[in-house]
């Protein structure tokens, strides 16, 4: 099991190199800048459990004042390491902010190490704007995503931007950026899986 603290450092490194050092997400500085990023790691190695940690961290987020948590990174490292499986938790996610009747207030965005967009090949560059160190449920207020776009200029080109950000970075430049799962993490992993595979 990769130590909690290493899955934090690890998602705070992506965070600060990608994230904002491409400028991927033009809204993310000032959250973190201001300590209103939470980083919650869920130890749960079933949907089941996940699904539990979500609505768990749902409800913390909705209570707690927004200059204290603006946002919150729930982070699986024990779970969901095939994309597929993933995207199809997706659907219960939002089934869960539902139930909750948070629909409107709170929404769920994904993040993933192998994520992939629709039409696209696994390797290709544009795809690493959404991959994150671990399996990641980013669950923001749409009061301040509203506000975030209401003062940026033109807050559709973002997507295209970043598309033509990562076609010139390409995967050399994001492999230089090291804000995958760190050497010691890998090295669990490593284990974890040899352990499996004697089993």
């Amino acid at each position: 099991m990769i130590p909690h603290d290493l899955v934090i450092a690890d998602t705070r490194a992506w965070l600060e190199r990608a994230v904002i050092g491409l400028n991927l997400c033009p809204f993310a500085k000032s959250v973190h800048v201001k300590g209103q990023v939470h980083y919650a790691v869920s130890r749960a190695t079933t949907a089941h459990d996940l699904l539990d940690d979500l609505v768990s961290e749902l409800k913390d987020l909705v209570t707690i004042d927004a200059k204290e948590r603006d946002t919150t990174l729930l982070i699986a490292p024990d779970c969901m390491h095939d994309f597929l499986d993933f995207n199809d938790f997706l659907a219960q996610a939002d089934q869960a902010l539902a139930k909750l009747d948070l629909e409107g207030v709170l929404q769920i965005a994904s993040l993933h190490p192998a994520y992939q967009f629709a039409g696209t090949r696994a390797d290709d560059i544009t795809n690493f704007t959404n991959r994150s160190p671990y399996p990641t449920l980013h669950l923001l207020r749409e009061d301040s995503i509203d506000r975030a776009v209401a003062a940026f200029p033109d807050p559709e080109s973002i997507f295209e931007v970043n598309m033509h950000t990562m076609e010139r970075l390409g995967i050399e430049g994001w492999a230089a950026l090291k804000v995958g799962v760190s050497a010691v993490g890998e090295a669990v992993v490593a284990s974890s899986a040899h352990d499996t595979s004697k089993n």
